[in-house]
């Protein structure tokens, strides 16, 4: 078996885990500019878009979710709007490149059809060669975030998806696979099996950004979260890697605390300790980068150990034995 069979634990147990492990280094707040005085957070990491480092973020006032999503470039150190490009009405915007093409998405809100006054939300994907000619393919179930996909060594597409409700409770973690983009509808989403043994009915996660490793195995980056017994909410990047072949996946790992950041206004109280994973770089010299929302008010980065590279270094052993 490529992992063990992973063990089911709390975001205490995880924290607790993590504070003998490696610590991350070099936090850093990300500069912008260009918005008037709202709050930019929840980014992607830094993306070439035609030859160009990109980034896109969630841009909102403090006192509001009602927000937009810019994309910027860096300027003499501090990151502005990008001239020309366009601005999505969305939460939390992410990107991969699949099949050659960009796909950028996000999460779109809207009057929720039951309960006035409510609102109701679901992950809308747009695709094209850049920024410039983005073009709406496809949306998720209504009330589902994080949908995530990565192109597999084999070429077909990895799903991670995040149910709520009956199938999900507060939030987990489910996976398939389709084999082209026009494939990716609600239905298909819906049906995405469980990935069990990650979080207790208390507490809730998703996959925020997948990258496909040397040897065929999926990194996920995502986050875990939970409530305090004062209802605060508290939100820990983590990651865990998954065999799209055989479904084994690793334990998950914490990256970083709110603490190791520099401090720094949240939105609310409540949300003071919130870190939400946006994106990794990976160095290549055993060392990566996470962009994080940081309070749901700023955004970070941090350097720290390359999470994946200890398991790019494993053999696939059951995939390639009859090679």
């Amino acid at each position: 078996m490529l992992f063990s069979l992973p063990t089911l634990k709390t975001c205490q147990v995880l924290v607790d885990e993590f504070r003998s492990a490696p610590q991350p280094f070099e936090p850093e707040k990300l500069r912008f500019a260009g918005v008037g005085d709202r709050d930019v957070y929840n980014i992607s990491a830094p993306f070439v878009d035609e030859g160009e480092w990109v980034i896109a973020g969630r841009v909102e006032a403090r006192d509001s979710e009602q927000s937009e999503v810019y994309f910027f470039v860096e300027r003499d150190g501090v990151w502005v709007p990008r001239e020309g490009a366009p601005v999505f009405a969305l939460q939390d915007p992410f990107v991969s490149r699949i099949h050659g093409q960009l796909v950028f998405g996000g999460v779109e809100t809207f009057p929720h059809p039951v309960f006035d006054g409510e609102h109701s939300w679901r992950t809308v994907f747009y695709r094209g060669p850049n920024i410039r000619r983005l073009e709406k393919f496809a949306e998720g179930p209504d009330g589902m975030k994080d949908i995530r996909l990565v192109e597999l060594k084999d070429g077909s597409i990895g799903v991670f998806t995040r149910p709520q409700g009956e199938k999900g409770g507060r939030g987990k973690i489910g996976f398939t696979r389709i084999f082209s983009l026009d494939e990716l509808t609600p239905d298909v989403i819906e049906a995405a099996p469980i990935l069990d043994a990650q979080f207790t009915d208390e507490e809730w996660g998703g996959v925020n950004e997948a990258h496909l490793l040397a040897n065929g195995l999926v990194g996920a980056l995502g986050h875990i979260a939970c409530f305090d017994e004062h209802g605060n909410r508290h939100y820990y990047p983590m990651v865990f890697v998954l065999n799209p072949e055989t479904m084994e996946r690793s334990e998950l790992e914490l990256l970083a605390l709110r603490s190791h950041f520099l401090d720094g206004p949240a939105k609310r109280p409540d949300l003071a300790n919130v870190v939400f994973s946006g994106g990794l770089i990976r160095k290549g010299d055993g060392t990566a980068e996470l962009y994080a929302g940081v309070s749901d008010a700023e955004a970070q980065k941090i350097s720290l150990i390359d999470p994946f590279a200890k398991y790019e270094a494993q053999e696939l052993d059951r995939m390639y034995a009859s090679v």
